[in-house]
C-alpha cells in the first residue's frame, strides 16, 4: 500500500468520523425536543385535575356551609314550635281550670248573703224575717244565673206531660184530665239556654180510658230514664 493510499483512508476515516459527530450533534436537540413535549402534557393534564379538585374541595365546603345552616334554622324551628305547644297546653289546662271564675265570683256574693241571714238569725228569733231573708236570697241567686249565664227553671205544674223535659216518678188516675198531666213538681227541672240541663220530676194525673184513650195503669214513657 502506498502512502497515498493510506492518506486517502485516513482522510475517509476523518471524513466518516466527522459526519457521525455532526449526526450526534444534529440529533440531540431533536431528542430534548421529544422528550419535553412528553414531559409537558403529563403537567398539563395534571394542571386540569388540581383545578376540578379545588374546584370541588370549593363546592363541597359550599354544601357543608349550607348544610349547616339549615340544619341550624331547622332545629330554631323545631324548639319554636316546642314552645308554641307547650304554651297552648298551659294555657289550656288554664283555662279549664278557671273556666268557672266568674260563676264562682257571682256565687260568692250570694254566700256572703247567706252568712249574713244566718247571724241575724242568731241574733233574732225571728222566723218570719228570717224566712223573708232567705227568699230574697234564693231569687238573686236564681236571677243571676237567669241573666248571666242563660239558666232557666221549668214550670211543669198544669202542663201537659212532656218526656222530653219530665220524668214521672208518679202517677194517679184522675177523670178531670184529658191528657196526662203534671200535678206535682217533685224536683224543678232547669234549661240551659234551649237545652236540657235536667228533666224535672213529676206525679202525672192520668185521664180516664173514654178521655185520653190510655189505660191509668199505664206509665208515661220517661226520655230522662232511657238516657
Amino acid at each position: 500500500m502506498t502512502r497515498d493510499d493510506e492518506q486517502n483512508i485516513k482522510d475517509a476515516n476523518d471524513q466518516l468520523r466527522t459526519e457521525a459527530e455532526e449526526q450526534e450533534t444534529d440529533g440531540t436537540p431533536n431528542i430534548a425536543e421529544g422528550e419535553e413535549t412528553e414531559e409537558s402534557a403529563p403537567s398539563s393534564a395534571e394542571a386540569s385535575v388540581g383545578e376540578q379538585g379545588s374546584d370541588l374541595e370549593a363546592k363541597i365546603r359550599e354544601l357543608e356551609a349550607e348544610n349547616s345552616d339549615l340544619k341550624d334554622r331547622y332545629l330554631r324551628k323545631q324548639a319554636d314550635f316546642e314552645n308554641f305547644r307547650k304554651r297552648m297546653l298551659r294555657e289550656k289546662e288554664e283555662s279549664i281550670k278557671y273556666a268557672n271564675s266568674s260563676l264562682i265570683s257571682d256565687l260568692i256574693t250570694v254566700i256572703d248573703d247567706f252568712e249574713r241571714a244566718i247571724r241575724s238569725s242568731d241574733e233574732s228569733k225571728d222566723f218570719e224575717s228570717f224566712h223573708s231573708g232567705i227568699e230574697m236570697i234564693e231569687k238573686q241567686l236564681v236571677g243571676v244565673l237567669e241573666r248571666k249565664y242563660g239558666l232557666s227553671r221549668m214550670e211543669s205544674v198544669g202542663k201537659e206531660f212532656d218526656p222530653q223535659l219530665h220524668e214521672a216518678i208518679g202517677m194517679e188516675a184522675n177523670p178531670d184530665y184529658d191528657v196526662q198531666t203534671v200535678v206535682e213538681d217533685y224536683q224543678r227541672g232547669y234549661m240551659l239556654h234551649d237545652r236540657v240541663l235536667r228533666h224535672a220530676k213529676v206525679r202525672v194525673a192520668m185521664p180516664a180510658p173514654e178521655k185520653g184513650g190510655q189505660k191509668p195503669e199505664e206509665e208515661p214513657q220517661n226520655e230522662a230514664a232511657k238516657e
